[in-house]
């Protein structure tokens, strides 16, 4: 099991986390959807990822929807104090499992009450508006006025802290003007580095980096060249992954995710694996390389 105690640490909000956290998104069944494969195996997992000393989980009530969050609470409440919980709003789920944008004011009141509800709490440590869900990625659209709704829910003290997810530097500059802004989640691997001048400015800030799909999303990074650092350092082609992101930027908070004992305890032993120069200058070319 790893020791997270020597990890470094970044501010998120009020609270300063462990960068190597745990995101609860694959807890749900098949599609983020239903109910998890293995429940006792689910409620393990989180009991064991506080145990090691994640002390910053992501989650949503969409995940499920409701499932996630019910499995945390269940396994986790009455919450360490030091543990920060991290929900997303911006959508909802259809009968057929399909994601439905939800970004009116309405539906986002209803959405963070949602979350206290089944988490258990009665606010909301940082709440992420997700800009878009219509596309694949990052697309430029108005959030002004979603944004400003999630403020108000901010000044009704319910939630503490705003972050944004999927969002472009243009619509991150525009939630800078609204609101502080503590943290920005958007996809960002080692093949997949769109973001790359984006997190050092987030850096120069002190705003945290949240990347999703850390280690490539649904299809896993493949690349010989990982292969051949993991297998040079003795580790697995996702731990040096994890731990390349480590090295990257001392703003980014990692969120791996997993439904397993086995790979919560490999992606925690990350914390551990220290990358030589030679390695990480190496690695850097798998963008550019794509697979290869």
């Amino acid at each position: 099991m790893s020791n997270l105690d020597q990890s470094s640490t970044f501010k998120l909000g009020n609270h300063t986390v462990k960068r190597l956290g745990y995101g609860a998104m694959q807890l749900a069944g098949p599609g983020v959807f239903g109910p998890p494969r293995n429940r006792d195996e689910a409620l393990a997992v989180l009991r064991e990822a506080v145990a090691s000393g994640v002390n910053h989980i992501d989650t949503s009530d969409y995940y499920g929807p409701h499932v996630t969050n019910q499995l945390i609470r269940e396994a986790l409440h009455p919450y360490p104090d030091d543990l920060v919980i991290v929900t997303k709003i911006g959508a909802r789920r259809g009968e057929d499992g399909s994601w439905i944008r939800a970004n009116a004011p309405e539906e986002l009141t209803r959405a963070v009450h949602d979350n206290l509800r089944n988490l258990g709490l009665d606010v909301l440590d940082v709440v992420n508006f997700r800009c878009m869900f219509d596309s694949h990625g990052p697309a430029e659209g108005p959030i002004e006025a979603p944004l400003t709704a999630v403020a108000e829910l901010q000044r009704q003290g319910l939630v503490r802290h705003i972050g944004i997810s999927n969002a472009t530097p243009a619509q991150i500059a525009e939630a800078c003007r609204i609101v502080e802004i503590v943290c920005v989640q958007n996809q960002y691997n080692l093949a997949h580095r769109d973001d790359d001048a984006l997190i050092d400015d987030l850096a120069r800030d002190g705003i945290a980096y949240v990347p999703f799909f850390p280690l490539g999303g649904f299809s896993r990074l493949q690349s010989s060249t990982l292969s051949d650092v993991a297998d040079r350092l003795g580790a697995t082609p996702m731990q040096v992954a994890l731990a390349w992101l480590l090295r990257r930027s001392p703003n980014i908070l990692l969120i791996p995710g997993t439904s397993s004992l086995a790979h919560l305890r490999e992606n925690l032993a990350s914390a551990e694996l220290v990358l030589p120069d030679d390695a990480v200058e190496e690695l850097g070319s798998v963008a550019s390389l794509g697979s290869a």
